[in-house]
């Protein structure tokens, strides 16, 4: 099992045993639509990929998760979300993009699974200009692909055919671990900061030392 079909599988369970309510209703899904989108991805990536000329798009790693973006774009709560999010998008596929320029052309030379690294990357880039849950699973999911189609695009213009797979292999695992990195750490920041902000809230009804004796 790759990394990215065993994230799939943590996720369901967590969404199975109401872990992950919190997360899902900060993303306007239900555990119902949740347990079915990863059904769906996970099974996707098992069928044949959908092939469009130069193009080959994977049901699991690539649609499904785009057109839960999508979805989740439409709900965010007002245009400046929308806009942080496209700009961190953009800004995500650019930093990722970078980083596979640097990194050696075979895989065998790096220390890391290159998709991998790629998916951490892309997380962690997301959370930090996608900020809420929505726009972070965005940034991470649609950055990575982007960034793919960037680097397709480039080698055709140096008149190099190379097929384009969009989610595919294991490139699924990219696309998957960052948009479920930047959540988890959109979460758990905001998390704290919302501690830390309820801690700082004066006491409603403060007492008195002759109170607080009795």
């Amino acid at each position: 099992m790759s990394t990215g079909m065993l994230v799939l599988t943590v996720v369901a369970v967590l969404v199975f045993f109401g872990v992950a309510q919190r997360v899902l209703d900060r993303m306007r899904l239900t555990d119902r639509q949740a347990l079915l989108l990863v059904a769906a991805m996970f099974v996707g990536t098992l069928l044949p990929n959908v092939e469009l000329g130069q193009v080959s798009l994977n049901l699991g790693g690539a649609v499904i998760p785009l057109g839960v973006c999508i979805y989740l774009l439409f709900t965010c709560g007002d245009g400046k979300e929308v806009g942080r999010t496209l700009v961190g998008t953009v800004l995500t596929a650019a930093a990722v993009y970078a980083l596979s320029v640097f990194l050696p052309d075979e895989p065998e030379q790096m220390w890391i699974d290159p998709n991998l690294l790629y998916g951490v990357s892309g997380g962690l880039i997301a959370y930090v200009l996608g900020r809420s849950r929505r726009g972070a699973f965005i940034c991470g999911v649609v950055g990575v692909m982007l960034a793919d189609v960037v680097n397709a695009l480039v080698l055709w213009s140096q008149g190099i055919q190379q097929r384009l797979t969009l989610g595919g292999a294991g490139l699924v695992d990219s696309v998957v671990i960052s948009g479920m990195l930047a959540v988890l750490l959109a979460e758990a920041v905001g998390e704290i900061l919302e501690r830390i902000q309820r801690g700082k809230k004066p006491d409603p009804h403060p007492t008195t030392g002759k109170e607080r004796a009795q």
